[in-house]
């Protein structure tokens, strides 16, 4: 049955739905992990000057606003959530580094934000205000231009978090290095380097020469990877979401559409 939704869907709707649940994923995820109150989180509010008691105060509450948001993306899409998970994922990844860690960090959830955001310009619709307050249709077809806007976006989202996740086996991240040795690697600092080398060389691929069939190996190997968490795995998977979506979005992107071989095309048609 699957397959055969598949089947009717053209490439640009394949990308909508795609976008759609990977930034969904993400937020969901990233909320889950308000509710369970993840110390880690108390660095993230310090920045702004807030206690560890209030901390774990708003946790819960900003984790449920974020799994509000992904659902509200998965089953009523407005423009206006998907903007301001663009600017909330941003926010969030950004913390990282302010709060003391690697700038990669920052880097690696590029997927966070890539995915709303290549999912707007998919969607792209009138300018205004009250635009924003409209639910992001499903595209029939869309413009050569537009569709290499999204496709730009998703390379450049692909790039940053496969390159952040590089530098972070390169300088040898403590997560990371744990990971490996509970899959049963000794020399984990090795590991680590062969690593961050692999995927900073598929960062590169992606953003200069992205092939099909090696950009599915890259997806399925970013999705292995996330795998292997010691804590909260299912959630941390489900985080990643966008990382995730970002590539099989980019995947779905560079085969030719159907649409973009007709010499008569309209600027957008969309159904509800």
């Amino acid at each position: 049955m699957i397959k055969m939704l598949a089947d009717t869907l053209n490439t640009e709707q394949k990308i909508y739905y795609t976008l759609r649940i990977a930034a969904a994923m993400c937020f969901i995820g990233h909320g889950s992990f308000g509710i369970i109150t993840k110390a880690i989180w108390c660095n993230y509010f310090a920045v702004f000057g807030i206690g560890h008691d209030m901390a774990y105060h708003l946790m819960p509450i900003l984790g449920s606003v974020d799994i509000l948001m992904g659902l509200s993306l998965l089953f009523y899409p407005v423009r206006a959530i998907a903007f301001w998970l663009v600017i909330w994922g941003f926010i969030t990844a950004t913390l990282r580094p302010l709060s003391g860690e690697p700038f990669p960090e920052l880097l690696e959830r590029a997927g966070n934000f890539g995915a709303p955001l290549a999912l707007l310009l998919l969607c792209a619709t009138q300018k205004g205000f009250w635009s924003l307050f409209q639910k992001l249709k499903t595209p029939v077809t869309v413009v050569p231009e537009r569709r290499k806007q999204v496709q730009v976006c998703l390379k450049c989202a692909a790039f940053l978090l496969l390159a952040g996740h590089g530098w972070l086996n390169l300088i040898g991240k403590k997560a990371l290095l744990v990971q490996y040795a509970s899959l049963g690697f000794h020399n984990t600092h090795q590991v680590a380097l062969t690593v961050g080398i692999i995927e900073i060389s598929m960062a590169v691929f992606v953003l200069f020469k992205p092939i099909r069939p090696i950009l599915l190996i890259f997806l399925f190997w970013k999705i292995g990877t996330e795998l292997f968490y010691p804590h909260y795995e299912l959630f941390e998977w489900i985080e990643r979401g966008g990382s995730y979506g970002t590539m099989l979005a980019l995947w779905f992107s560079l085969k030719p559409s159907s649409s973009s071989k007709r010499v008569n095309e309209y600027p957008v048609a969309a159904v509800a």
